[in-house]
């Protein structure tokens, strides 16, 4: 019988607290799960719900410094103190919850990653709260405190299970951190579709990477309200693109879904389907470069019952389910 698909979610990752009117609310994991319980009947025997345990500062500590995660960890002990949710900066907030959330988000990366390299899952989706691809190795910043998929990818590499991985990031906005993490990194390719002129900012294609990295960074901004079928068309050309370039021995996804239509931080025209049809080209091409080793971490996405349609294309497509 082949292996599953897993589904990751750790319990504190939905105590991240950053208050009703933010946009990364608590809602968001909310109805993200409460979408994927109710389509469990078509995913079962096909996708399993997997446990894991939360990071160490030490995974945290191949990727961020340690004066980042010092002040992070010191902001939650704050709010904690005070049970109050606290700004680090006008986006990114923590509660007495968020050290915990944070961890266990990492952690349950780490541990998808693990179990689809050692074979023990064919792929899995991880519904990181907070989402991390804005995080630098020395900034929380965009919602993010630590970058979940860059501690991922360097986890395979410190254990031997990848040498070189490929990053497909189709949130709707730029992964500033993720590709500050790797700017100079040969091992790790950067792929990055985004809306552009938009947050942070980053992601122009003339940034391909530096010194040995040169050419491991692609970047596709892409203008508003780009028609569904362009969208997708362009996407699978930049994945072969990356592929090529990289020939990976792990993907990993950072699943935005904020390109998706009606999105309140977007301006991009995706339907959930659309998802399921990128996710099948990450998984088909991960099939023919390595084994289908393929683990999906999400990232953002706003309007939280179109998110959770959203995640569920996509896990159907990691489980080789149709729409």
């Amino acid at each position: 019988m082949p292996a599953p698909t897993g589904f990751y979610l750790h319990p504190a990752s939905a105590l991240h607290d950053t208050g009703w009117g933010h946009p990364e609310h608590q809602g968001r994991l909310r109805a993200l799960a409460s979408t994927v319980g109710k389509d469990m009947l078509t995913l079962h025997g096909h996708v399993e719900q997997q446990e894991a345990p939360g990071a160490t500062v030490e995974d945290l500590l191949l990727v961020h410094t340690e004066a980042q995660i010092a002040y992070v960890r010191d902001m939650c002990h704050r709010a904690d103190l005070q049970q109050k949710v606290l700004p680090l900066d006008p986006d990114t907030r923590v509660s007495p919850a968020s050290w915990e959330a944070a961890l266990g988000s990492a952690g349950a990366s780490i541990a998808a990653v693990d179990a689809v390299a050692d074979g023990r899952l064919a792929t899995a989706f991880v519904a990181t709260r907070p989402p991390g691809h804005h995080a630098t190795p020395n900034h929380a910043m965009g919602f993010c405190l630590f970058n979940n998929v860059a501690v991922a990818a360097r986890h395979l590499q410190a254990t031997g299970r990848a040498e070189r991985v490929l990053i497909v990031d189709w949130d709707v906005h730029h992964g500033n951190g993720t590709q500050d993490a790797f700017y100079d990194d040969p091992t790790v390719f950067y792929l990055s579709l985004h809306q552009a002129p938009w947050y942070p900012g980053t992601g122009d294609a003339d940034e391909r990477g530096a010194g040995k990295g040169t050419g491991a960074t692609l970047n596709v901004p892409l203008a508003a309200h780009t028609p569904r079928r362009e969208y997708v068309r362009i996407f699978g050309l930049a994945l072969e693109q990356a592929a090529d370039a990289i020939r990976p021995d792990f993907v990993l996804i950072s699943a935005g879904f904020d390109a998706l239509s009606g999105d309140p931080l977007g301006g991009q025209m995706l339907e959930p389907e659309d998802f399921h049809t990128m996710g099948v080209e990450v998984v088909a091409l991960a099939a023919d470069r390595c084994e289908g080793k393929v683990v999906a971490l999400l990232e953002g996405g706003y309007e939280p019952h179109r998110v959770g349609l959203a995640a569920v294309e996509t896990i159907r497509a990691l489980a080789g389910l149709a729409v």
